[in-house]
Parts: C-alpha cells; sequence; structure tokens
C-alpha cells in the first residue's frame, strides 16, 4: 500500500457567530426591551489517532481545512447554535508539528488519542447582555471571535518494538520472513528492499511484539548517499535494534567493517539513536562449515562487542526463535518495570522525547541540505529562486503484515 509519512497542511477553526441588535416587538407590550441573543461558538479541529488508518495520504492531496463559523445570534434571547467541530483521522505514531512556531504540539501514540489543534472562536455578545440600569435600550452588540489558523506539519513514525538495521543484504527480510507474516522481497542483490516492512511476531498466547525491517544503511547514508537516512526515522520509536550483519559477504566484503560502518552512520545521524540497545546478529553461519566458532568469535573481539551476540541462519532458521523469545522477555520486562517504577518510566519517556526530536531535527537538516544541492544543480537553467522542494521525494512506501 502506498504510505505517505509527511505531510504539511493548514487548519482554520471556525469564527464565532456575532451577537445581533434585537428588541422585544409584541402587542400591548410597549417598550419590551432588548432581546439579542449571543452568537454560537465556532467549530474546533482535532486530530485523532485511528487504528484504521495506515497512512497521510489523504493530506497529500486535501491540505485545507476549515470548521465551519458558528451562527448569529436571534432575536428573544436565543443564541446561535455552535458548529460541529471537525476530527482529522490520522494512524497512530503520528506527531504534529505547527510549522510556523516550530514547536511539537502532539503525539499520537495510543489509539484513541485526540489533540485540539485548533480552538474555534467564541460567540459575540447580543444587546441583552449590555442591559444595566441607566441603559434599558443598548444599541450595541459584539462580533465572533476569530478561530485559530494554524500551519501544521504531520510526521508519521511507524510504532515498532524492535528495529532491524544493517547493510543492504545482510539477511534482514529473511529474518522477519522467518518470525512474522511479513513477505518483503528476497533477492541475491543490494537494496533489494526499498521500503519499510511491519510484522507483527507471535510468540505466544497474548504475546507478540512488532518488529521493522529498515532499507539498508550504507556508508555515508547520513550524507544523503544511497536511501539516506529517510528511513532512520522510523526505528526513533523502537525500544531497541537488532544489528544483522553477514558473516560471509558474498562481496568479500569484511564483516567487522560492515558493522562499523552501520555504527558510525547511527551515531553521526543520531547519538541518542544510537544509544538504543543493541543485539548483534551474526547471520549465515551455515555459510561457514567448520570455522563458526572462530569467525563469530574474531568478529565480536575485532568489533569490540560487548552487548548480546546470537549466531543465526535465517535460511535453515537456526538460532531465530531463540531471538524471538528472548526479544519477547526483554520487551515484557521493560514494559513492567515502566508500570512498577514510575522513575523509570518518567526517564524512558525523557529519553524517547529527546530521540525523536533529534531525529527530527536531524532529518529536517539533510532534508534542507538536499533543497541546497538540488538548487545549486538548476542554477544554470535558471534564474527561479522557488526552491522545487518535491514533498514525493521522502515519499515512503510502508508494506504491513496481516495478523
Amino acid at each position: 500500500m502506498r504510505f505517505i509519512d509527511e505531510a504539511v497542511i493548514s487548519v482554520k477553526a471556525g469564527d464565532g457567530g456575532n451577537g445581533i441588535v434585537s428588541f422585544r416587538r409584541e402587542k400591548f407590550v410597549p417598550k419590551g426591551g432588548p432581546d439579542g441573543g449571543d452568537g454560537g461558538k465556532g467549530g474546533s479541529v482535532y486530530v485523532i489517532a485511528d487504528d484504521n488508518t495506515n497512512t497521510l495520504v489523504d493530506f497529500r492531496y486535501t491540505r485545507k481545512f476549515e470548521a465551519k463559523r458558528g451562527e448569529n445570534g436571534r432575536s428573544k434571547n436565543c443564541s446561535g447554535r455552535g458548529a460541529d467541530d471537525i476530527y482529522l483521522k490520522v494512524p497512530v505514531g503520528t506527531t504534529i508539528v505547527d510549522t510556523d512556531l516550530d514547536v511539537v504540539i502532539g503525539d499520537l501514540t495510543e489509539v484513541g488519542q485526540t489533540v485540539l489543534v485548533a480552538k474555534g472562536g467564541d460567540g459575540g455578545f447580543g444587546n441583552t447582555r449590555f442591559k444595566t440600569s441607566t441603559n434599558q435600550a443598548p444599541r450595541k452588540a459584539i462580533l465572533g471571535f476569530p478561530g485559530e489558523a494554524k500551519n501544521l506539519k504531520l510526521e508519521l513514525k511507524v510504532v515498532a518494538d524492535v528495529g532491524l538495521i544493517g547493510l543492504p543484504n545482510a539477511g534482514k527480510s529473511t529474518f522477519i520472513r522467518q518470525v512474522s507474516s511479513a513477505r518483503p522481497k528476497v533477492a541475491d542483490y543490494p537494496f533489494t528492499t526499498l521500503v519499510p516492512n511491519l510484522g507483527v511476531v507471535d510468540v505466544g498466547t497474548h504475546q507478540s511484539f512488532v518488529m521493522a525491517d529498515i532499507p539498508g544503511l550504507i556508508a555515508g547514508a547520513s550524507d544523503g548517499v544511497g536511501l539516506g537516512i529517510r528511513f532512520l526515522k522510523h526505528v526513533a520509536r523502537t525500544r531497541r535494534l537488532l544489528h544483522i550483519v553477514d558473516v560471509k559477504p558474498i562481496d568479500g566484503s569484511n564483516p567487522v567493517d560492515n558493522a562499523k560502518i552501520i555504527l558510525h552512520e547511527l551515531e553521526k545521524f543520531s547519538p541518542e539513536l544510537s544509544k538504543l540497545p543493541q543485539i548483534l546478529v551474526l547471520n549465515k553461519i551455515d555459510q561457514l562449515d567448520d570455522e563458526i566458532d572462530a569467525v563469530c568469535d574474531g568478529i565480536v573481539k575485532d568489533l569490540g562487542w560487548t552487548g548480546e551476540v546470537f549466531r543465526t541462519s535465517t535460511i535453515s532458521g537456526t538460532g531465530v526463535d531463540e531471538i524471538k523469545y528472548h526479544l519477547m522477555s526483554e520487551i515484557e520486562a521493560e514494559q513492567e518495570r515502566e508500570v512498577e517504577d514510575g522513575e523509570f518510566a518518567k526517564a524512558q519517556a525523557e529519553r524517547f522525547a529527546r530521540l525523536e526530536e533529534e531525529v527530527r531535527h536531524n532529518t529536517e537538516i539533510q532534508k534542507e541540505a538536499y533543497r541546497a544541492k538540488r538548487k545549486a544543480e538548476r542554477e544554470g537553467l535558471s534564474d527561479d529562486d522557488d526552491d522545487d522542494w518535491n514533498d514525493d521525494d521522502y515519499d515512503v512506501a510502508v508494506e504491513y503484515a496481516p495478523y
């Protein structure tokens, strides 16, 4: 399915209805006095996380959303009817940024979570409000107040518990095929996976987690080489990273150097992202014959890796279940601690907030660099100073696996 992970929209809440000047006019009721009602409240604009929505594509083609204004007041002290609020449905995992202030005003991480993005204007007062002991027939009313207007950027980051990282053709797609219903394309050439893939990993009864297969990074990705880092933001919400390393690359490259490339690109793009818990997975051990221990131990030693290490063959399935159950255990333990330990939960929330902000900031920096590069390439062809940034350059197609 086509998946747009960014959209820029404008929202306008409805203005409040006007209060009116009116006087009671009835037979046999002389000097009936003022009876002008207040205006109705303008409609507000909300953004709500919807579990049936997986993409921001609707906001790519419709970018302006405006709530209706409230009705004007009526005679006989009747207030005008308030306008209906409008709700914009977005996928879970959407961040809402006020582009004028460059401030995040909402982060929708749960189904049904709602954020008010533009408040409707209050209705104006009718002349009844201004009646006093010295002014029995006021001819004054107040116009409705304007509703808020904002320019917003919607940024979607897929919500996954585990993110798969590694060089192209390291075996990430085969791994996610082994543990979930996801069916990404698999072939013996680099960049087989051009889009992120999500898969639900079922471990047992009521036990599952979501895994994201992120397209391969290469040297220079943090500077825009290859697929760039535009997909890395999709691992910003993960709890841990699974670093897949091919122990015997088909191109004859050094596995240690390959692993260092990924670690370097992560650190360069986002120091906070590189601090996420990582598990090293030495893949394709079926190609090592009797050299498994020597090669794997050598990689760990030369890499200076002090974290957890697993050995697998995603083709045969060797070691895959062990990783799956280990991940489930780690995720559940972390979730339980967040519930029981308030300080830990607070620290986690702060860490993820820093990570979100850093990833968003660094992604924007790369986009600006991309814009500057394109503009420089066009300078000899056109004197147009317009910034022809095309949002489609950063469109993403994410494939979701069925449950």
